[in-house]
């Protein structure tokens, strides 16, 4: 492929992050109105959401088995119709069955685009030789700022109008993702793949997922229930925090070029233990969303860097159609760590603070201190765009 079609192709899968973001965001900030429609309690929305995550990995998993079979991008164009498709589903629905069979279909392609959007974002970075993952992330977290900022500004919109946030996706299908290098048959197998070595990075995806979550989740509730923040302001917990993590992803690979993953992820934990020090101590809801703000800037890129660590774990001393096959059944499963630290930083957060959410901010707050001694697992990352320069 040429330099033209690789940067073409890499406009396609920032589109591609960009979308699912926007979709994503633009569902969960309207659940307060899915809520109020299908008439669900606390216990029962909670159960819906379950399912979605749970369905999420279901599809990550079967990401995997196709990929290789039909190319990654094949299979991210129909997770993507999937998703176009279930939200339709979802919006329209006329009964709640109905409704709850959308989201579950949605749960199944969210997990078919992370994962294959992530397949074609470390394609890229191995046939470039050039970090791209942390911007490819960048457009997801940009993504979902704009499906903040609509939903916002859409509020008394007719509900059938929401719908039209499935054009998206599927406009997205079209897109001119990376093809397959067909370079031959695979010629080694998966136990050749060093999953110790990868697991360790897929612990600090947990952490990252893990305080992630719970800035998400908690953090507009913290400012309401600890400091009593005025209601229209306590969304300043998320906001200012999804701004800073996407500004960072965006100059992300230029400063993974210049820094090195290794000391890139060491300055963010050291940047996240201060923010979350502040969030925890902050004596007013202004000095939290300070803190808050510091953390998109701490942990931003240790998401998109653990993918390129894993996948260069797994394609190291392979022939390019083994290392292609390898890194998708790879990342594929990786996945899975995204999904589990969503539901510690979900769970744990809330559980742990029952009494007080500044004791529940301590997790994230423990756990980020793993970063310090987990950043060495990043080293493979740093040799991806170097060897193929």
């Amino acid at each position: 492929m040429t330099t033209a079609d690789l940067r073409r192709a890499r406009r396609a899968i920032a589109a591609a992050f960009a979308v699912q973001g926007l979709v994503f965001i633009s569902l969960t900030t309207r659940l307060p109105r899915f809520q109020d429609r299908w008439d669900l309690g606390e216990l029962a929305l909670s159960g819906v959401l379950l399912m979605m995550v749970l369905l999420a990995g279901a599809g990550s998993l079967v990401a995997e088995r196709l990929a290789p079979r039909l190319d990654s991008a094949v299979v991210l164009r129909a997770g993507l119709l999937v998703v176009a498709v279930s939200v339709a589903v979802t919006v329209l629905a006329p009964t709640r069955p109905v409704f709850v069979v959308g989201l579950a279909a949605y749960g199944v392609g969210l997990g078919l685009v992370d994962a294959t959007g992530n397949m074609q974002a470390v394609a890229l970075e191995h046939r470039w030789g050039r970090v791209v993952l942390p911007s490819c992330h960048g457009a997801w977290t940009m993504g979902g700022i704009v499906g903040a900022v609509v939903t916002l500004a859409t509020g008394d919109v007719p509900w059938s109008a929401v719908a039209l946030v499935a054009a998206l996706p599927l406009a997205a299908t079209m897109a001119p993702y990376l093809r397959r290098d067909h370079g031959g048959p695979a010629t080694t197998t998966e136990t050749d793949v060093p999953w110790r070595a990868i697991v360790m990075v897929g612990l600090a995806l947990v952490v990252f997922y893990t305080v992630d979550t719970a800035a998400a989740t908690w953090g507009p509730v913290y400012l309401d229930d600890v400091f009593d923040a005025p209601e229209d302001l306590v969304a300043l917990a998320t906001l200012p925090y999804l701004v800073a993590s996407g500004v960072v992803r965006l100059a992300g690979d230029r400063l993974t070029e210049q820094m090195g993953a290794v000391r890139l992820v060491r300055v963010g934990a050291a940047i996240a233990l201060v923010a979350l020090t502040v969030v925890v101590a902050a004596p007013s809801w202004p000095v939290a969303v300070v803190g808050f703000t510091l953390l998109g800037c701490g942990v931003a890129v240790v998401a998109p860097l653990s993918f390129s660590a894993a996948a260069a774990l797994a394609g190291r001393d392979a022939d390019p159609a083994t290392r292609r096959a390898r890194v998708d059944a790879v990342v594929a499963r990786f996945n899975q760590f995204n999904y589990a630290g969503a539901l510690l930083g979900a769970v744990m957060t809330g559980a742990v603070g029952s009494s007080s959410l500044r004791i529940g901010f301590a997790v994230p707050l423990v756990l980020v201190v793993a970063l310090f001694w987990l950043a060495k697992a990043f080293a493979p990352a740093d040799e991806v765009p170097a060897g193929a320069r």
